[in-house]
C-alpha cells in the first residue's frame, strides 16, 4: 500500500516572473524536485500538491508545472476565489486540468461567514458537479462547515489541518485541541473527512509527539479511518519539525494497527480524491 501525504506545497524563489503575493512560512525554495527528494529520503509515494495561496494566490501555474515533471507522484488542488462570479467556470475548466483532484476554499479574511452565501455554494455545486472535493481551510468557522455539508450534500468536503488553528512556529498554543468537539460534530455528515495533517505540530513533546494520540484517537472514533486523510502541511510545518519527523511519527506509535496505519497513510486518500498511484 503506498504512502501518500494529502497536503504538501512546492514552490519556486521569488522572481518577477512568478512573483510571491506573500509569504509562506518555510525555506526560501522547495521546489518540486526538492519536495520529490524528501519524499524520497523516508517513503513517501505520492502527495497532494496544494498551490500555496500565500504566494501564488489563484495562480496555479507552478503546481501544474511540477505535475508535468513528476506526474506519479503528485496530484493537484487549486483554491479558488469564492467571491468571482465565474468561479463555476474556473472549476471546471480546473476540472479538465491534467492531475487536479481537487479544489480548496479558504473561509477566512473577506470570505463571507454566512452558510448560505451564494458564491461559497456556488463553488461547491460546481465542484460536486464535477466531482472534485473541497478542501476546507476553516478554522475558527466549523459551525460554518456543518451547515455549509447539510446544504451541499453532494459535495464532499475534506477539512484541512484537523479544523484547528496550527501553529507557524514554537511553541504550541497552551491548549492546542480545544475546538475538538466542534470538529468532532462535523463527524454526523458524511460528505465531510478530515485531514490529519499538520498534527505534529500542535505537540507539546518532542518527536514521536505521543501527547498528540489521545486527541487524534476521539477523532477517529468519530469519523472512522475510512474519512480520516493523514498528512504534513509540509512546508508550513518546517519550524517546528523535520518532514521526516512528520511522516515516521504516525509509523512508530503503537497506537495505530497496521490496517489503521494503511488506512490512514494511503488507502482513505486514493478513494476519497480518486487516485491511484500505480495507474499513473
Amino acid at each position: 500500500m503506498p504512502t501518500l501525504d494529502s497536503q504538501v506545497h512546492a514552490y519556486e524563489r521569488n522572481h518577477p516572473g512568478r512573483p510571491w503575493a506573500g509569504v509562506l512560512h518555510g525555506p526560501a525554495e522547495v521546489t518540486g524536485d526538492q519536495m520529490v527528494a524528501a519524499m524520497d529520503a523516508v517513503g513517501v509515494d505520492g502527495a497532494v500538491l496544494v498551490s500555496p495561496f500565500s504566494m501564488y494566490r489563484y495562480d496555479t501555474s507552478y503546481a501544474i508545472a511540477v505535475h508535468a515533471a513528476h506526474p506519479s507522484r503528485f496530484r493537484l488542488v487549486k483554491p479558488v476565489d469564492t467571491t468571482d462570479p465565474a468561479v463555476a467556470d474556473t472549476i471546471a475548466d480546473w476540472a479538465s486540468t491534467n492531475g487536479t483532484v481537487g479544489i480548496r476554499i479558504m473561509l477566512r479574511d473577506e470570505v463571507s461567514a454566512d452558510p448560505a452565501d451564494p458564491g461559497i455554494n456556488r463553488a461547491l455545486a460546481a465542484a460536486a458537479r464535477h466531482s472534485l472535493p473541497v478542501n476546507l481551510m476553516c478554522w475558527g468557522r466549523l459551525e460554518q462547515a456543518a451547515q455549509l455539508a447539510a446544504r451541499n450534500p453532494n459535495a464532499r468536503l475534506v477539512i484541512d489541518h484537523l479544523g484547528l488553528q496550527q501553529p507557524f512556529e514554537p511553541p504550541a498554543p497552551a491548549d492546542p485541541f480545544a475546538e475538538i468537539p466542534k470538529l468532532l460534530a462535523l463527524a454526523a455528515h458524511d460528505n465531510i473527512a478530515v485531514k490529519i495533517s499538520g498534527a505534529c505540530t500542535l505537540s507539546h513533546e518532542p518527536f514521536p509527539y505521543k501527547d498528540i494520540w489521545d486527541p487524534l484517537a476521539r477523532i477517529f472514533d468519530a469519523f472512522g479511518f475510512g474519512r480520516c486523510l493523514w498528512g504534513t502541511d509540509w512546508t508550513r510545518a518546517v519550524g517546528l519539525l523535520t518532514y521526516e519527523q512528520g511522516v515516521e511519527a504516525f509509523r512508530v506509535t503503537d497506537r495505530l494497527s497496521d490496517g489503521d496505519r494503511a488506512a490512514l497513510m494511503g488507502e482513505t486518500l486514493q478513494r476519497v480524491y480518486n487516485w491511484s498511484p500505480s495507474q499513473s
